[in-house]
């Protein structure tokens, strides 16, 4: 795994090709280099120094035994973040992330226990003595 942030891959990889100048935020203006066919072009140096930083950051957690939540709900990451997940043992989200799922945790966390407890209960058979096979 690369562990240092090179211009040049970014620049191959297409990492400077931004949203459409339409759909841009007016605090990105600093990361932002230039416009071109209605396209922003990000300042790919400024992103090196941020992933650099995010690198040290993650290396650091990792170092102290913390878990890194890894999410990727597009197409093209889904399968690396899964595999890359799994390969250090970290928790990942590849398919539709829930609005509120950190923010809002408390209930999300209730919401997934009352679930479980459904699906017990109808294992059990006791949902199947209170309802009929239409509710269930």
């Amino acid at each position: 795994m690369a562990t240092n942030v090179d211009i040049k891959q970014l620049l191959e990889a297409g990492a400077h090709f931004g949203h459409k100048t339409e759909r841009w935020h007016p605090k990105m203006a600093p990361y932002i280099h230039s416009k071109r066919g209605g396209t922003h072009i990000i300042d790919l140096a400024q992103t090196v120094i941020a992933l650099e930083e995010a690198l040290s950051f993650i290396t650091r957690t990792a170092a102290e035994g913390k878990q890194i939540l890894l999410v990727g709900t597009k197409r093209q990451a889904q399968d690396i973040v899964r595999k890359t997940a799994e390969e250090v043992g970290m928790p990942f989200v590849t398919e539709r992330w829930l609005g509120g799922m950190l923010t809002n945790a408390n209930t999300i966390n209730g919401r997934v226990k009352h679930v479980k407890d459904l699906e017990a209960r109808l294992e059990s058979g006791e949902l199947a003595n209170k309802y009929n096979k239409l509710e269930v």
